[in-house]
């Protein structure tokens, strides 16, 4: 292998208002310590205000060309497009910085989420197809893709067809659990090029300095709970989610002695979980068990959810914190990664994974945590026994990334 420094390029990283994001440019960078690392980032301020000063020393924040904010070029590049057909140039204009100067040795795509949402796949193909015409490897990292999209299922054989192509494009690519990993095989993906590691946030630092003051003297504990605009979208009933939240709230305050934490995982004003969380607390305001948590950084909040006994939450990166401090954890679910999270650590979703499509009646949420509650100490036990080698896992994701960097 190796020993000089790996030039090593990450992109499609959305910013740290979304600390699910921050969370795994956090963890990585730290995974991939001693390279030459960049980070093409669509909000620098983001993440100069979010990832902690370590981090930031030791790689380069560089911000993505919004080509929106300027309508000459905006202007010139659509009718270039127009006229020549050329899909690929927006996306030469957006990541110019990552093309300026010497080429990286492998650029990493970190949005692991991406591939779930059918709005941005068009992106992240032309991008892969504009890097790798550049002659530059390109990885794809933890990721999770809906089985359907690569299989003969597919509703829309064209979009599978150039999805298979995409994939065949990355050098390297790392899936973070096992529905994806094996629906990446069963499509065809050759197996050398394909790896099964969890999400690097498994390895996150965990800050506890902002618990709040309230947990120490709720007498039987803290119960975290995190909804998102993500989970209202999804859901069939778009009031389900905070309508079974509120239900489960009064459940927990009227049968237990525990308390409540609204913790936010998301700020961007696109979608911002102080939305719906700030609605639950609304209603609870004048309960002094109810506590509404601060933003904080991805560090800081997975020390407020490591310090809860129980952890219901719409945010993956939320529920991979709790799963990682070892706190039970119930998912309000939406797509493939979920349920294939909750599978890879306790060998099914059934009872870890509550599908928000599903959701109408809350009896099916306090059903659920009131099983989590049943179950405490077992999921404890498994959790302690699974997480240690799950971060060691997810760790080796760093080895399998400077040997892709390395390949001529």
């Amino acid at each position: 292998m190796n020993d000089e420094k790996r030039t090593i390029a990450l992109y499609m990283h959305a910013g740290s208002g979304n600390h699910g994001c921050e969370a795994i440019a956090d963890s990585l960078i730290r995974l991939l310590h001693g390279e030459d690392l960049c980070l093409i980032t669509n909000s620098a301020a983001e993440d100069a205000a979010y990832l902690p000063k370590e981090v930031q020393a030791s790689v380069r924040i560089e911000e993505e060309r919004h080509i929106g904010d300027h309508f000459a070029a905006h202007a010139a590049y659509y009718a270039y497009r127009k006229i020549t057909g050329d899909r690929e140039s927006f996306l030469r204009y957006r990541f110019a910085p990552l093309l300026r100067g010497k080429k990286p040795d492998l650029a990493v795509s970190i949005g692991g989420d991406n591939y779930c949402y059918p709005s941005m796949v068009e992106d992240l193909e032309l991008a892969n197809a504009m890097l790798c015409r550049k002659g530059i490897r390109t990885a794809l990292f933890g990721c999770s893709i809906e089985p359907d999209l690569l299989t003969g299922e597919a509703k829309d054989p064209a979009a599978r067809r150039r999805l298979l192509e995409d994939m065949n494009r990355y050098s390297v690519i790392v899936a973070r659990e096992s529905i994806t990993y094996r629906a990446l095989l069963d499509a065809g993906i050759p197996e050398k090029k394909v790896f099964l590691r969890p999400d690097p946030a498994f390895t996150l630092p965990a800050d506890r300095s902002a618990v709040p003051e309230a947990f120490r003297s709720a007498p039987e504990g803290v119960v975290g709970l995190n909804i998102s605009p993500m989970a209202e979208d999804y859901a069939d009933d778009k009031n389900a989610p905070v309508r079974c939240a509120a239900a489960l709230i009064r459940h927990i305050l009227e049968k237990t002695d525990m308390s409540v934490a609204l913790i936010p995982h998301v700020v961007w004003k696109r979608s911002d979980d102080r939305g719906p969380l700030g609605e639950l607390y609304a209603q609870f305001r004048d309960n002094p068990r109810v506590i509404l948590v601060e933003d904080h950084c991805a560090e800081l909040q997975k020390g407020i959810i490591g310090a809860c006994r129980f952890f219901v939450g719409a945010r993956t990166h939320a529920t991979i914190a709790a799963y990682s401090s070892l706190v039970p954890t119930l998912v309000i679910g939406y797509s493939v990664k979920a349920k294939g999270i909750a599978e890879d650590l306790f060998g099914g979703a059934e009872h870890y994974v509550l599908p928000v499509q599903t959701m109408r009646d809350p009896q099916q949420l306090i059903d659920g945590f009131d099983w989590l509650c049943a179950h405490e100490e077992q999921i404890r036990k498994g959790l302690s026994a699974k997480i240690p080698e799950t971060q060691k896992a997810a760790a080796d994701a760093g080895r399998i990334l400077r040997e892709a960097a390395d390949r001529q």
